[in-house]
């Protein structure tokens, strides 16, 4: 058996003359989340399409658990897959009760009814729905109908989960509930698993890699830590979280700094590895404050804990703790709105 439960190698998919993969390579390991982190229209559902067997590839090649399952002349079925998938728009029947849907996977490869709902409603409990067996998706919460659409991938008893963006139409608090419950599922199963999203926290909080994906390309694979700390270009880093970029103090290096990377210098204090700017904005969320700087030499976020301290107007000092130098020249990727400019 392959040493990786999925291997992708030179995956291309087009939409007539439009390409939405290019290339692409990845590996996913048994009991691994990589997220895959990119804005819309970036291939990240094209990808996870193309694996599940819903779309065929240009080119390249797909592998699960050492089995060749999509290339140009190979092609199994969905159903022969051994993939499960949870999407965005949940997906359920709607003329099946909870409980069948979560026991249709276990119908499927001809296990008794009985024997099938039973362990459905096993599965229904562990994510305390089992109460709401007997509904129909009418009859359902968004975040039931998530909850049940999640137990109906974790009855495929599948190598390999591909979550495209469920969270997407979830409250903040169901959200988080739904989350954990992911996590904690997936990785009792053993299982590989993508995560399709555009939400850089999602990614960050419950990956063990991210890859970060414009154009159907991929830019950069790495931990959380790397992809956020040390980022290949500003592109990349106003994806995976607030992000100032000031230009060298002495030559013409632009350094890219987070939020928590600067400190604001207390009244009479030295700034040697910063300067002073005024706080053009400043916002409080709750367990910290972040303000906006104009510097002469950029624009700069500020995070500090507890309430503002600090008024709009105010001339303030800096401090730089930390940076990671970033490349002059462009790269010709689109924007991503940065969070440095604070909400609308």
């Amino acid at each position: 058996m392959s040493a990786e439960t999925l291997r992708v190698r030179g995956l291309s998919v087009s939409y007539g003359d439009a390409l939405a993969l290019s290339g692409v390579d990845l590996d996913v390991a048994p009991g691994e989340v990589l997220a895959v982190l990119g804005p819309s229209g970036s291939g990240k559902s094209t990808l996870l399409h193309t694996l599940a067997g819903f779309r065929d590839p240009d080119a390249g090649e797909v592998w699960l658990d050492g089995r060749l399952i999509a290339s140009t002349e190979v092609s199994e079925p969905p159903e022969r897959r051994e993939v499960a998938m949870v999407f965005q728009n949940y997906a359920l029947w709607p003329h099946l009760s909870a409980l069948d849907t979560v026991a249709y996977p276990r119908r499927r490869r001809g296990e008794r009814r009985a024997d099938a709902r039973r362990q459905a409603l096993e599965i229904l409990e562990r994510l305390h729905v089992a109460h709401l067996a007997d509904r129909r998706p009418a009859e359902l919460s968004g975040g039931e109908q998530q909850r049940v659409g999640l137990a109906r991938a974790l009855a495929c008893r599948a190598p390999l989960y591909l979550f495209d963006e469920p969270t997407a139409h979830l409250d903040t608090h169901v959200r988080g509930v739904f989350l954990e419950e992911l996590v904690i599922r997936q990785r009792d199963s053993g299982a590989a698993a993508l995560y399709a999203t555009h939400d850089a926290e999602e990614a960050l909080g419950l990956a063990d890699r991210v890859l970060l994906l414009t154009d159907g390309q991929v830019v950069q694979v790495g931990t959380p830590e790397e992809v956020y700390s040390c980022p290949v270009d500003q592109w990349a880093a106003q994806l995976t979280g607030p992000a100032s970029v000031l230009t060298g103090a002495v030559t013409s290096t632009r350094l890219l700094v987070r939020p928590e990377w600067v400190s604001l210098v207390p009244p009479g204090g030295d700034s040697p590895e910063g300067g002073r700017g005024q706080v053009e904005a400043v916002w409080f969320r709750g367990p910290h404050s972040e303000y906006l700087l104009d510097t002469a030499r950029g624009r700069l976020l500020v995070r500090e804990p507890g309430p503002p301290v600090h008024r709009r107007g105010e001339q303030v000092g800096w401090h730089l703790r930390r940076t990671w130098p970033l490349p002059v020249s462009g790269t010709g990727r689109p924007q991503v709105p940065s969070s440095v400019a604070g909400p609308e």
